[in-house]
């Protein structure tokens, strides 16, 4: 990959407001941006967001503001804060489903590929997650496969399982953005 390669494609990176995992925004989000993509961060509100290790950063936009149209991929971040505030946000679940409808690449690391198993994304198709009681249940609950990987990539989604798996995360986003 060039740093040019994906000038022009437009990313919305969506954090937790508080406990997002730290390497799996910002990992991501620099390997995006260092090959030219231009990233938009999503929260529930413009106000500081705080990681799990203490990193924080200025959401560009509300999730709620948020656009599909605008956007060739979405990203969503892990973390504790996923559960609280993203698993059940039905502005994430819309743009999710908008997402997939429009043929865009879809993706989630850690514990937030669940939000994509509760929108129906992941029904008959294989996944990963980080692994816990909860998410590997949920999983089951809405009929994904799940694999013991660092990343699956199914199609135009792609899903990661934690914060050792966000470079290769990254990547795999890149690569299946490309092929579109």
């Amino acid at each position: 990959m060039t740093e040019t390669e994906y000038i022009g494609k437009k990313i919305l990176l969506v954090i937790a407001q508080d406990q997002f995992r730290d390497e799996e925004c910002f990992v991501p989000k620099q390997l995006f941006e260092a090959t030219g993509a231009k990233v938009t961060v999503a929260a529930e509100s413009t106000e500081n967001a705080t990681g799990m290790l203490g990193g924080s950063i200025k959401p560009d936009i509300r999730l709620s503001e948020a656009r599909i149209d605008d956007y060739d991929a979405i990203v969503i971040s892990g973390g504790s804060g996923s559960k609280k505030y993203l698993w059940n946000n039905r502005y994430l679940h819309e743009l999710v489903k908008q997402a997939d409808a429009q043929k865009k690449v879809v993706s989630a690391i850690c514990i937030s590929p669940v939000i994509l198993a509760r929108t129906g994304l992941l029904k008959g198709k294989e996944s990963t997650v980080f692994k816990s009681q909860d998410t590997l249940h949920e999983l089951k609950m809405h009929g994904a496969v799940y694999l013991d990987k660092d990343v699956v990539v199914s199609g135009r989604i792609v899903t990661g399982r934690d914060p050792k798996s966000a470079d290769a995360f990254g990547k795999a986003v890149l690569e299946t953005l490309e092929k579109l």
